[in-house]
């Protein structure tokens, strides 16, 4: 499992009702794409307390195939064409897990990366962050790391607008799940 994102900072003035048609015409598009777990629709506006516009889609990716063919086909030129070539972020996946509020439709999602420190077990600190997809209000939650940075992603989905949860928080536009299924096995990698 892969996880992978990339950020489109947008100008300050621009309009976000752009991007909110973008995903209601496109979004569906990827609803049921071979090797996709699941993709969520996000962005953050100035206008609601971001400190920037932004279009950033986050990844939960069951196959390396299903994520090569995306980047190197008609959908991430899509993005190119449009936007220019954002920068994808990428993490190996290491544990998914949905929570309390899994029948629902997420409304927010929340992004936390965080160093492994020194002198810590990773294994164990991966473990601490896992656990957290019991929060109450969590629709789902996946952790994955980038070992060249030592770096960890908590991606969780959210019931709620306003979770209790730290990190940078995005408006959930759209979600497409058509591997979530394969993801609830409670499968960790």
């Amino acid at each position: 499992m892969h996880a992978m994102q990339y950020e489109i900072t947008l100008p300050a003035d621009y309009d976000m009702e752009i991007i909110r048609k973008r995903v209601a015409t496109r979004g569906h598009l990827l609803d049921d794409f071979p090797g996709l777990g699941l993709k969520a629709y996000l962005m953050r506006e100035r206008r609601t307390g971001s400190p920037v516009n932004s279009y950033a889609p986050f990844y939960l990716w069951a196959t390396p195939e299903g994520m090569n063919s995306f980047l190197w086909g008609p959908g991430f030129q899509g993005i190119v064409d449009d936007f220019g070539r954002p920068q994808v972020r990428h993490w190996t996946g290491l544990a998914y897990a949905e929570g309390p509020a899994s029948g629902a439709v997420p409304t927010t999602a929340t992004r936390l990366r965080l160093p492994v420190p020194e002198g810590v077990e990773p294994a164990r600190f991966v473990a601490d962050e896992a656990a957290r997809a019991l929060d109450p209000g969590v629709v789902a939650c996946a952790v994955a790391i980038d070992p060249s940075r030592w770096e960890l992603v908590r991606f969780t989905l959210w019931e709620q607008s306003d979770p209790p949860a730290q990190g940078d928080r995005f408006q959930v536009l759209h979600l497409s799940q058509p591997g979530r299924a394969g993801l609830r096995s409670g499968r960790q990698w």
